[in-house]
């Protein structure tokens, strides 16, 4: 139980040190919330879990393939609040799109050989 709870502590305070940071510099807060943390620490913890090479490389490979849909949120959000529209709207068009993205990856990639 300590374990899962110092995973959760771990991850919580990377993402509260994203949003503090972006307060002061919104560039640089992206700088820090692009960085893979997220996933590297994932896989510590899938390998400190489980120590399987394979499964530690499906996931990662996996990862890979699930990043390309979540980008064009990133373009998406921005474009639709210098245009007006209210931050949640655009927040949840970018997070719709993003589901439509993975749905169309879950679906297609498998016909491409992909291991999802």
């Amino acid at each position: 139980m300590g374990y899962l709870i110092a995973k959760a502590l771990i991850s919580g305070v990377i993402i509260a040190i994203v949003s503090e940071v972006a307060k002061r510099s919104p560039g640089f807060g992206a700088l820090i919330a692009s960085l893979p943390l997220v996933s590297i620490l994932g896989m510590i913890w899938l390998w400190r879990d489980t120590a399987e090479a394979p499964r530690l490389a499906a996931h990662a490979e996996a990862t890979f393939w699930y990043v390309l849909p979540s980008l064009p949120m990133f373009l998406l959000v921005p474009a639709l609040l210098r245009r007006g529209v209210p931050f949640w709207p655009a927040l949840l068009a970018g997070c719709g799109l993003t589901v439509a993205l993975y749905v169309a990856m879950t679906w297609i990639g498998p016909r491409f050989g992909l291991k999802l």
